[in-house]
């Protein structure tokens, strides 16, 4: 009988141990996803001038780097549902609406941006997150008319 009382209390010891660190991994995935998201979520529907969001491409390409996330033959990352991120640019030109994803910024040169829209304001419209991780996938900034 002691036996049997022993065995269940190591099994129910070994399980409440189990849970707990289950628990205890949760939630400190749950406070690096929160930690990593504040860092793009502060810029939501704030405006920026175009030094900021070179500051974001930045950002957003060394994480890519960072994560092993693969290119296209374009040179563009191809998008994953874990941790992937891209940044949009929506900027006026003659009154009509044109969009650049942050590689074709990249690859042109953001000092050129930076040059012709460093005072420019933008807003960031959108964002967008994983399913599966709950991480930043994507932020839209729009340049703000004058």
């Amino acid at each position: 009988m002691k036996r049997i009382v022993i065995i269940f209390s190591i099994i129910a010891i070994t399980l409440v141990l189990i849970v707990s660190m289950s628990l205890i991994q949760n939630n400190k995935n749950l406070t690096t996803i929160k930690a990593y998201n504040r860092q793009y979520e502060e810029y939501y529907k704030k405006v920026l001038y175009g030094t900021d969001v070179i500051t974001l491409i930045n950002k957003a390409t060394n994480e890519n780097i960072k994560n092993n996330i693969e290119k296209d033959e374009k040179g563009y990352f191809i998008e994953n549902d874990l941790n992937s991120i891209k940044i949009e640019i929506k900027l006026l030109y003659n009154e009509k609406l044109i969009i650049y994803q942050m590689e074709t910024l990249t690859k042109v040169g953001l000092e050129g941006f930076v040059q012709n829209f460093n005072l420019i304001q933008f807003k960031c419209t959108d964002i967008d997150y994983h399913e599966a991780t709950k991480r930043v996938k994507s932020l839209t900034f729009e340049q703000i008319e004058e």
